[in-house]
């Protein structure tokens, strides 16, 4: 009933399910849940939503605004990481767009792999900014086809700062489009130390196209209430894992 009643893709709270199913809260809770982590529904601040095909990636508008402040959270401590003076690569999507918010004003040296974060970090004199030209992708401004891959080829950096749809231990580093796991594929390997930053029920999910292993990275950033379970096989591949405290999750996600 709850998969019906989102099927239209508007978002429903925890509490208007409730009153649909005649379930407490607290059931309904446990049933998103288990429906999130089988892609089955999508939860977003305020309740679930549809979840999108597995090859269709959300508008970057929507996940701009999902999330904001652990998203917000999340940057300021993957910043942390890029001391001054360093370079970096740094991926397309939102979070690493929060990111070069926060580097923005930075000695550092940066090839920025969308115009979104080159756009962020240019605001302020102090980083020097670079991009590796080609076409551009509707809606989300990164660079795709080949030019990003052969600039990252031939780049060598301090970090490498990745964000990507889903990683779930045991499966992999995955994105939904082809040309997206190209370039997330050289983004790891241009970087000394890699990166990972994301939202925690991404380790909970898969996507598409492989472009790497657990073991690939060097530090994953997640929120401290990420799964224990996944956080503990991330640390076994030997991967350092940051956890960032954000506050209470709104009701929909707890």
């Amino acid at each position: 009933m709850i998969i019906r009643a989102v099927e239209s893709g508007a978002t429903m709270s925890v509490e208007a399910l409730s009153e649909l199913t005649g379930a407490s809260a607290v059931t309904v809770r446990r049933d998103l849940a288990q429906l999130d982590a089988q892609d089955a529904v999508r939860r977003v601040r305020g309740g679930v939503t549809r979840a999108h095909a597995r090859g269709a990636p959300m508008p970057f508008a929507v996940r701009l605004d999902e999330d904001r402040d652990r998203k917000a959270a999340l940057a300021a401590v993957a910043a942390s990481l890029v001391e001054d003076g360093s370079s970096l690569v740094l991926d397309n999507g939102t979070t690493c767009y929060a990111v070069a918010t926060h580097l923005a004003g930075r000695p550092v040296t940066a090839l920025a792999l969308s115009l979104h974060a080159a756009a962020a970090m240019a605001t302020l004199p102090g980083a020097s900014v670079v991009v590796p030209g080609g076409p551009v992708e509707n809606d989300t401004l990164a660079f795709t086809g080949h030019p990003p891959v052969r600039a990252l080829e031939d780049t060598h950096v301090d970090v490498s700062i990745i964000g990507t749809c889903s990683a779930r231990p045991g499966f992999g580093l995955t994105s939904t489009t082809y040309e997206d796991a190209q370039v997330k594929r050289a983004c790891l390997a241009a970087g000394a130390r890699r990166v990972l930053v994301i939202t925690p029920e991404k380790l909970s999910r898969t996507s598409t196209f492989r472009f790497g292993e657990i073991a690939d990275l060097t530090d994953l950033v997640t929120t401290a209430d990420a799964d224990g379970a996944a956080l503990a096989q991330v640390r076994a591949e030997g991967v350092s894992v940051h956890l960032v405290e954000t506050g209470p999750a709104p009701p929909a996600q707890t």
